[in-house]
């Protein structure tokens, strides 16, 4: 059985994602962000139900990973949102990548843009999550939050376990005293990813980095020899790898592009292909299921493993690892209205030796 065509690096302009910090204000649904962590910037405002961001294999609630917003000619605005399950003793844990979008005219978001939201301080640790308004949001992930609280029947989560984890938090000291705000949420330091802005960078090719070496060793003779053992060590490498193993060759490749910019945590490259980090489990043509619209799926972005480094996940005493994150999506892009569409997400691992 043929694998799908990886795309060869080069082929199609590549964009780097790299992640900063942000004020809350920029990271809201109104301003149309890309992010990492924190709670989701919702795109539609008809959420999916908290049914549908259980893992399958713990049926524990997922975490929000990320989101990439990517438009496309089809679609004036378009986000891809990525859940996870974190729970080291989840027996299956799940990742899943739902897209919405949404037109210029929409019910939700004028048609002309939003002005950029004036700099504000930074927020103190414990500050309350600023809910949308209008929504009735869990007040730890950010999710539906179609349960209340059953004693001030105010406060509002996607489930028990969300509830009990806000209760020992602190809503056990302020639940149904006056004056406290109806749903201010709690900053969930201990349930959520890290916050952070997604910013994308065109990656520069290969082909650019041989030019500022020829420009090293053209501007001082000084630098000529430092360069020249750069080239040396190009070709002992290229060498080496004529002895290597197709694995070795494959993670020597994946190492060597990363390189280049080696704090990236996201490739974006619609149509194109995505790095393998390994030989071993890689999708064929049958593992890649067409969208529920008929079309066929393409790759549109996969998550770096250099994301884990960002996301403190021993201070959640969780578990979590990955190769990368391979994200497949309708090529047509078909309309889903106002809802959620699940699209579909290959994780691959480092091989054993590569550990």
């Amino acid at each position: 059985m043929e694998e799908r065509d990886p795309g060869l690096p080069g082929s199609r302009p590549v964009e780097l994602g790299f992640v900063e910090p942000a004020a809350p204000a920029r990271l809201a649904s109104s301003q149309f962000p890309s992010k990492v962590g924190g709670r989701p910037a919702w795109l539609s405002l008809e959420l999916p139900g908290p049914e549908r961001l259980r893992c399958g294999g713990c049926a524990q609630p997922l975490m929000f990973l990320l989101q990439v917003y990517a438009p496309r000619e089809s679609a004036f605005h378009r986000s891809l949102l990525i859940f996870c399950c974190a729970l080291s003793d989840c027996p299956d844990r799940s990742f899943i990548i739902l897209r919405s979008q949404l037109g210029r005219v929409n019910d939700f978001y004028s048609a002309e843009p939003e002005p950029e939201p004036e700099p504000e301080p930074e927020p103190e640790p414990d500050a309350p999550l600023r809910p949308i308004p209008g929504l009735n949001l869990c007040r730890v992930c950010g999710a539906s939050g179609s349960k209340t609280c059953s004693r001030c029947r105010r406060a509002r989560y996607c489930g028990k376990e969300h509830q009990r984890a806000d209760w020992k938090a602190g809503h056990r000291a302020v639940c149904g005293q006056p004056g406290q705000p109806d749903d201010d949420g709690f900053s969930a330091l201990n349930i959520l990813f890290p916050e952070f802005e997604l910013v994308m960078e065109l990656e520069e090719s290969e082909g650019e980095e041989l030019e500022e070496l020829q420009t090293c060793m053209d501007s001082m003779s000084v630098q000529k020899s430092v360069c020249m053992s750069e080239v040396m060590e190009e070709q002992e490498l290229e060498a080496m790898a004529k002895h290597a193993t197709k694995e070795d060759q494959i993670f020597a490749k994946f190492k060597k592009r990363i390189a280049l910019a080696p704090d990236q945590v996201l490739r974006y490259c619609r149509g194109g292909g995505p790095l393998w980090v390994s030989g071993n489990n890689t999708p064929t043509d049958n593992d890649i299921p067409n969208c529920s619209c008929g079309a066929r799926r393409e790759f549109e972005f996969q998550v770096m493993p250099q994301l884990l480094n960002q996301l403190k996940v021993d201070r959640l005493e969780e578990s979590l690892d990955w190769g990368t994150l391979v994200v497949y999506t309708c090529a047509q892009s078909c309309d889903p209205g106002n809802t959620y569409v699940l699209e579909f997400i290959w994780k691959q691992d480092f091989s054993a030796e590569q550990v």
